[in-house]
């Protein structure tokens, strides 16, 4: 639930709709309303703000076969209207003078992400909202996008977390395992199960040192049940920060996470379509929205994957809900939501969580065939016969080729070229980490052998996303930017850099495995083929969106960075980049044997610099990927560098 503290003083104001005739969802209780949001900040043209938060309710029809797809759907309790029902938070913001257009995100356990990303606002101030400048540039409120939040995942416990109140379907057993990363060395520790257990009697515990090792039992290791909920595991004698630990038993009661997926095309589908007294944006019998967009940023990115895969981008009057996609960092990704003993925070990365079943094929967007299993899929089989695919753009940081098996969107299961299709778009930013943030600076990572790369893709963001806008009104969007087998972009490990590079390249990074889950640990069954951007002679990626930064370059910016004291074949930072600065003069790199070219070969005088990022910058613009006004702030910054 959405705290006191965090919604303002609660409203009287209670909507009811009198039949589900009009939408599913069937209660909208408002909690809080202001008009003048924000500290009453104006956005431009659009004037002030209004921020409303609520809780949905959600009324599901088990019978219709559009729910088929949510798992125990069947099997949870029903209202006296034989409905499902599942209560979800929701934000929303919108300016006085919207433009016609929903950006709905799906929240990042439980939290705004999005405002940090494309609004350059602190993490902290996104997730808050109250302040005027907690919406950063203001971008989104200034472009007159109407912003929503809805809460999807039934797993959070925080109660200031926008989550969702899903049934539960009680009765019902099975197999399910917990993974913990223990970082301290102490010899006992108490942890909380993701679902009560339902037979202590065949609980297993295993260790993994690393998390593509092998899980072993050694001798001193062991458990108790403290509740049925709740166990604490007895370390094995010289036991390390770092280990991992895995809990297999017997569980009881799932959440029917699925209904995470149906909520938020339920009150997407209402907020747009429903204009009722109960929706709080219908004014004159109109919604004033014509179309929506869907995002959601790493966790919710995959998500929003699955739940296109799923088929929840058609509400259950058939009609498309979301006309326009937008993941960010989700690689090939998806999650572990719509199943039984669903886990939908568990992330498949290059720490922890890999062999869990949330990244499996299909991978692409398009139909394929499985090589390893000869099954033949693809995200859009679902919505393709149902004709609601979306237009899709899909935007990855170099980390997500690393550490989420990006490459899987242009390639097939044997390793060979995949197109991307029609309604599809995917771009990569050169150099950049999993995430960032605005004012990003190198510095020392612990634990990484590279200092941080500062790359941060906000400025790409926003160009990309009035660009699908655009395209939702019938405007060409811009091509792909990605690299790609066919223009030599992307390559094996092995081909990543040219000798003599100066960076700590060891070939890792996430493999993507087929995995056979069982009723004890999962089993690796065979190995998908994993590509990477090939580098050019400075060690920056010559495919995907170059920024300024990269493009004109002072520096090898990297979207890796491996694991200080460990050498497997994914042992990186978790969505960490890297950053090796360019030599200052050709003695330098002479004597350091650094094959790169020296700022003084690429910048010989006063100016080259600034003028190159001159010629980037427009190009970009020109491309459609940057946004006059930050093209010229990478102006800016460039001449005040190089003055």
């Amino acid at each position: 639930m959405i705290s006191l503290k965090r919604c303002g003083a609660a409203l009287a104001l209670l909507l009811l709709a009198a039949a589900p005739a009009r939408s599913e969802v069937v209660r909208f209780d408002i909690r809080s309303d202001d008009a003048a949001a924000l500290e009453g900040r104006t956005f431009g043209s659009r004037g002030r703000a209004r921020k409303i938060v609520a809780e949905a309710t959600i009324a599901v029809d088990p019978s219709n076969p559009i729910n088929d797809a949510i798992v125990d759907l069947k099997s949870a309790p029903r209202d006296a209207q034989g409905r499902v029902q599942a209560k979800a938070d929701v934000i929303i913001l919108r300016p006085a003078r919207p433009n016609g257009a929903m950006v709905l995100e799906l929240p990042n356990r439980g939290g705004e992400l999005f405002l940090s990303l494309i609004d350059d606002a602190t993490f902290e101030a996104g997730q808050r909202l109250t302040k005027a400048g907690d919406v950063g540039n203001g971008f989104l409120l200034n472009e007159g996008y109407t912003v929503v939040w809805v809460g999807w995942q039934g797993d959070l416990r925080q109660p200031t977390d926008i989550g969702l109140r899903p049934p539960i379907a009680k009765g019902l057993t099975g197999r399910s395992r917990d993974q913990w990363t223990i970082r301290t060395a102490d010899p006992k520790i108490q942890l909380r199960l993701q679902y009560p257990a339902a037979d202590p009697a065949d609980a297993k515990v295993y260790l993994r040192q690393r998390p593509d090792a092998e899980p072993a039992t050694p001798d001193g290791l062991g458990f108790r049940f403290i509740d049925d909920q709740t166990i604490e595991i007895t370390r094995q004698p010289g036991a390390a920060a770092g280990d991992l630990y895995d809990f297999i038993y017997t569980t009881r009661d799932p959440a029917v996470m699925g209904m995470g997926f149906a909520a938020v095309r339920d009150v997407a589908s209402f907020l747009k379509n429903d204009a009722s007294a109960l929706n709080p944006l219908a004014a004159a019998g109109k919604s004033g929205l014509d179309r929506a967009i869907a995002t959601g940023i790493s966790q919710s990115g995959r998500a929003l994957r699955d739940a296109l895969y799923s088929g929840f981008n058609q509400d259950e009057k058939g009609r498309m809900v979301f006309e326009g996609m937008f993941p960010i960092i989700p690689g090939t990704r998806r999650s572990f939501t719509n199943a039984r003993f669903a886990q939908p925070t568990r992330n498949a990365g290059v720490q922890a969580d890999q062999l869990y079943p949330m990244d499996q094929f299909p991978f692409a967007y398009g139909a394929q065939t499985d090589a390893l299993t000869q099954k033949h899929d693809g995200l859009l089989q679902r919505c393709g016969q149902a004709k609601t695919c979306p237009k899709i753009f899909q935007m990855d940081a170099e980390y997500e080729f690393y550490g989420s098996r990006a490459s899987l969107l242009v390639t097939d299961t044997k390793g060979a070229a995949a197109a991307l299709p029609e309604n599809v778009r995917a771009f990569m930013i050169a150099g950049s980490p999993h995430d960032n943030t605005f004012d990003a600076v190198s510095a020392p990572t612990p634990g990484c052998r590279l200092p941080s790369s500062p790359v941060f893709y906000g400025a790409a963001l926003r160009a990309l996303l009035n660009d699908l806008d655009g395209w939702l009104r019938n405007q060409s969007p811009p091509p792909s930017r990605i690299p790609t087998l066919a223009d030599g972009t992307l390559v094996a490990a092995k081909d990543v850099y040219p000798s003599g590079i100066p960076l700590p390249w060891r070939g890792q990074y996430l493999h993507a495995y087929l995995i056979l889950q069982g009723k004890g640990e999962p089993q690796v069954t065979g190995e998908y083929p994993v590509f990477l951007p090939k580098a050019g002679a400075d060690g920056n990626a010559l495919g995907g969106i170059r920024l300024p930064i990269v493009d004109v370059p002072r520096a090898t910016y990297v979207g890796w960075n491996p694991q200080v004291g460990h050498d497997g074949p994914s042992d990186l930072c978790d969505h960490a980049g890297g950053m090796v600065p360019l030599a200052k003069t050709k003695a330098e790199r002479l004597a350091a044997k650094d094959p790169r070219p020296s700022l003084e070969e690429l910048y010989p005088k006063r100016g080259v610099y600034a003028a190159a990022v001159r010629k980037s910058a427009d190009k970009l613009v020109a491309d459609r990927l940057l946004l006059r006004p930050d093209a010229d702030a990478f102006i800016k910054a460039a001449q005040d560098l190089d003055h």
